[in-house]
């Protein structure tokens, strides 16, 4: 442990909510709100420029580990307080409010967390320079409470290989990233009185893969508003939601520098060979009764790439996804067609459905199926079974994956995931319940498979010539 943040609780007690509009307490605090009282004391020891460097050395740091003991979640009752002042107006109504008498009360919670041990830890993998740490640990020392006012805390940062955290590490919710001080500044600047200050950047939903060196990364994009498309749609609306990022690099002035690992196409506008950001759509699929439902999508980057470490994510994602007070969320908007109406995305939270987990389709397993259906990646010569076999063994090469025994895969019209449609319209249904794929593979063949790799396989299992716009991904269903 070379880098450490230590934080104690001087009353035993951390007042702080998981947002303003939640009654939950948020502990252990997430490194936003740590960050954010970092730059609250900056700026009231007056600004130094060595300390502001320190801080964005530190908001450029991958997220932390968070040491912290349980807790206990204090009971709050509802408290009536008097809201903010109202707004001018020349009505008479407008001026009574502000007389005490007449001012509104408007119930409140003030949650607060009882830690079973006051003193927690946030660990950072890099070590600052001297002066970059002597710097930090300054502004910390001035930090007099986290969260609430009445949170009172003593802050310090330490750097002794001998110190222990008190506590087992778990990822944070939240963090912060390039860029995260100016915004803190710019909203100060825009309201001092009350500055309108989004969340942190949500962690993106990790789920390990315990075969692989590090952990796979999805953003997952939860749909919050607007009708969600059929999930044989999903594809138009993948592609749909990567010209979105790739119009947020534009916003951000950054339109000349847009990776190939975001657009898939090099700087001649051709689609690069290399892996690239995949985009699928998360739907009610596998489970009992499952309908297929689309719940939201995942952006899915190569394997041992962190969204974050791409160059110009974070400021492409937030030009495009605005951050909602009301929602307390940044919410990317997607209209045109194949949608009828816009659809809002956010990013998942902890209380996300139990469709929007990456968990299936990363945990390996020994067989994997099909959700949406696999564009062969050529047209049929002799439109056999032993051919596609063959098709999607050397699909699962292309892929970086183990190159199954074509005869332990089985293919067909229908998943064997519960909630997929079919591949192909039932005999006698009408055209337009056909899977709708980009124009480019409007002529494949699509067909769902299940593939025995013989052997645990991790995910995530993306086959065939559509895998990065949705389609061919397949979750485990054998351990």
């Amino acid at each position: 442990m070379s880098f450490l943040l230590e934080i104690e609780f001087l009353t035993g007690v951390c007042r702080a909510a998981q947002s303003p509009a939640s009654d939950k307490p948020d502990w252990p605090p997430q490194p936003d709100r740590v960050f954010s009282a970092l730059v609250c004391a900056w700026a009231g020891r007056g600004g130094r420029e060595d300390e502001r460097l320190a801080l964005m050395w530190l908001e450029e740091q991958p997220a932390p580990t968070v040491h912290a003991s349980g807790h206990a979640a204090r009971t709050a009752p509802d408290v009536f307080v008097p809201p903010n002042d109202p707004r001018s107006s020349k009505a008479a109504k407008t001026y009574l409010k502000v007389v005490p008498d007449e001012r509104a009360r408007q119930p409140r919670r003030f949650p607060a967390a009882c830690p079973d041990d006051p003193v927690m830890a946030m660990v950072w993998s890099d070590e600052p320079g001297p002066d970059l740490f002597k710097s930090l640990d300054r502004v910390a020392r001035d930090i007099g409470y986290l969260g609430h006012s009445a949170s009172l805390v003593r802050c310090r940062f330490l750097r002794d290989n001998s110190v222990t955290p008190p506590h087992p590490g778990a990822p944070a919710r939240r963090s912060v990233y390039p860029g995260r001080l100016a915004e803190l500044e710019a909203a100060h600047r825009a309201n001092p009185v009350r500055p309108v200050i989004g969340p942190g950047a949500s962690v993106p939903m990790v789920s390990p893969a315990s075969t692989s060196e590090s952990p796979a990364e999805w953003l997952v994009l939860e749909a919050i508003e607007g009708e969600t498309p059929d999930l044989r749609a999903s594809a138009l609306v993948c592609r749909a939601l990567r010209r979105a990022l790739m119009s947020g690099y534009r916003r951000a002035e950054l339109g000349d520098a847009i990776p190939e690992i975001v657009s898939g196409h090099t700087a001649d506008r051709r689609p690069t060979p290399r892996p690239h950001l995949a985009v699928a759509p998360l739907a009610f699929a596998g489970y009992p009764h499952a309908d297929g439902r689309v719940f939201g999508f995942a952006l899915i980057p190569p394997a041992d790439i962190r969204l974050q470490g791409v160059p110009g994510f974070l400021r492409a994602f937030e030009a495009v996804a605005r951050y909602d007070p009301g929602r307390e969320r940044r919410v990317l908007k997607l209209d045109g067609l194949p949608l009828s109406k816009p659809l809002h995305l956010a990013p998942a939270g902890a209380t996300a459905p139990r469709s929007l987990s990456p968990e299936p389709y990363l945990k390996p397993a020994h067989v994997w199926a099909s959700v949406t259906p696999i564009v062969l990646d050529r047209h049929l010569k002799r439109n056999g079974d032993n051919e596609i076999r063959e098709i999607i063994a050397n699909a699962c090469e292309n892929a970086g994956l183990p190159r199954p025994d074509p005869q332990r895969i089985r293919t067909g019209k229908h998943s064997a995931i519960e909630g997929a449609p079919p591949a192909r319209p039932l005999a006698g249904a009408p055209s337009w319940i056909r899977w709708k794929v980009p124009e480019s593979f409007a002529t494949r063949s699509l067909v769902h498979a299940v593939i025995d790799f013989g052997r645990a396989t991790a995910g995530p299992v993306l086959l065939g010539a559509g895998r990065f716009t949705g389609l061919g991904l397949c979750r485990g269903i054998g351990g």
